[in-house]
């Protein structure tokens, strides 16, 4: 059965849960048909159910009764098979959440969950530039970064949904997180990417500069997705590839200094620009996918 196939003329909900905001939007095929974005609230640290709340909410903006099911994208690991929710870093107080029967139980459709990278990945491969690749990595830069594996044409099959954090692994006095998202800016220097972007945009120095190191590190980032998984192609989204123009070369600069010469010369970076609803179409492409038994 075609890809096309398995999207054709379904109706699902795609939410991506992020450590700010909720993003549900109702899918069908290839079209986005309704969005709807709330923010996480203030208390979200102390209160597990103010968060769930928002979700529900979120989800009703958007749900009808032509939706077969909801898939949702988390910021941590999870039971994949329960749909529980464990140590989500960005809401504390999400620690043990039955996210999937919480679900259900209000919508009366089927629910599966999964980490948003792992979204992100398995929505190029129904979606975006992964339809043409059976191996590739999908990375996603934001607050943080992470990364879901597509092998042989499907998601790779991990324990509690962890597999791809490679921003987890040890770098320089902290891990590579610090260095390869949006983090590095604000520890860096104190101030936002988007800000740097503007500086470096009105030719500031110190900010190409910076942009520079941050090329640097995310090259030293896809040296390990290569020795560990020597994919065909990594795929990289975020708000982050707006400023791609100062930092690509850099990252080119350090993947060239990897030890096998004619894997550096054939690895593929793409680059997805599909702005905000990515994720949204990452975790419908999750309810699909698990629903259909790929």
């Amino acid at each position: 059965m075609s890809k096309e196939i398995r999207i054709k003329n379904r109706t699902v909900v795609g939410v991506d849960i992020g450590g700010t905001k909720v993003n549900a939007g109702r899918v069908c095929g290839e079209n986005l048909l309704a969005s709807y974005l709330s923010k996480i609230p203030r208390d979200a640290e102390h209160n597990a159910q103010s968060v769930i709340d928002v979700v529900i909410n979120t989800i009703a903006k958007v749900f009808t009764s032509e939706v077969e099911g909801i898939g949702v994208g988390i910021p941590s690991v999870a039971d994949r098979e329960k749909g529980i929710v464990y140590d989500v870093q960005n809401i504390k107080s999400w620690q043990e959440i039955h996210l999937k029967e919480i679900l259900e139980t209000e919508f009366k459709v089927p629910v599966f969950i999964d980490n948003d990278a792992n979204c992100f990945a398995i929505g190029q491969r129904l979606y975006g530039k992964g339809k043409e690749h059976e191996n590739f990595v999908g990375i996603t830069i934001g607050t943080g970064i992470g990364g879901g594996i597509i092998n042989k044409g499907s998601l790779l099959k991990d324990s509690n949904c962890g597999a791809g954090e490679f921003g987890m692994l040890p770098y320089l006095d902290g891990i590579l997180e610090d260095y390869c998202s949006g983090q590095f800016f604000i520890k860096k220097i104190g101030v936002e990417g988007v800000e740097i972007l503007k500086r470096a945009r009105n030719n500031d120095k110190d900010a190409i500069n910076i942009y520079k190191q941050f090329g640097k590190h995310l090259g030293v980032a896809i040296k390990s997705i290569m020795y560990t998984l020597d994919p065909e192609v990594i795929i990289i989204a975020g708000s982050i590839i707006s400023a791609r123009e100062f930092f690509e070369k850099a990252m080119w600069d350090e993947i060239k200094t990897f030890a096998f010469t004619q894997s550096a010369k054939k690895i593929k970076i793409e680059w997805s620009e599909t702005e905000g609803d990515f994720q949204v179409f990452g975790a419908a492409a999750v309810y699909l996918d698990r629903s259909s038994n790929l």
